[in-house]
C-alpha cells in the first residue's frame, strides 16, 4: 500500500469504531461503560475528520476510502485491538508533526476508554 492508502485504510478504521462502540453503547448494562463508549465514538470522529483534513492539505485529498466493516463482539478486547491497529499503523503514517500529534490524541483516546472499561465499573 502507498501512504495514501494507508491514511485511507487509518481513517477508515477508526470511523467504524464509532460505529462499534456505538452500538456496545447500546447494549451495555453497565452506566460506566455506557458512558465511556459514548465519549469514545463522540471524540473519534472528530479527531479523524481532523486528521484526514490535515492530511490532505500536507498531501492530497483522499477519494477512495476501504469498504470493510466487520462488527467486534466484546468492547474491551476491540478497543484494545484498536489500541494495537493504532500502534501497528504509525510507522506507515505521514510524518509531519501536526499529523503525528494527533495519532497521539486518538492514542491517549484509546488508551483512556481502555482504562474506563477495565477499572470503572
Amino acid at each position: 500500500m502507498n501512504e495514501t492508502e494507508n491514511v485511507a485504510m487509518f481513517a477508515a478504521t477508526l470511523l467504524h469504531s464509532a460505529t462499534n462502540t456505538h452500538f456496545f453503547h447500546f447494549s451495555t448494562d453497565s452506566y460506566s461503560q455506557h458512558k465511556a463508549l459514548g465519549n469514545f465514538y463522540d471524540e473519534i470522529v472528530e479527531l479523524v475528520d481532523d486528521y484526514v483534513e490535515a492530511y490532505m492539505g500536507c498531501y492530497e485529498q483522499i477519494k477512495s476510502f476501504p469498504s470493510v466493516y466487520h462488527q467486534p463482539k466484546e468492547p474491551l478486547k476491540y478497543l484494545e485491538s484498536l489500541k494495537n491497529f493504532v500502534k501497528d499503523a504509525n510507522p506507515d503514517l505521514p510524518t509531519e508533526q501536526e499529523l503525528v500529534n494527533i495519532v497521539a490524541e486518538i492514542q491517549q483516546l484509546i488508551d483512556s476508554t481502555i482504562y474506563k472499561l477495565k477499572y470503572l465499573k
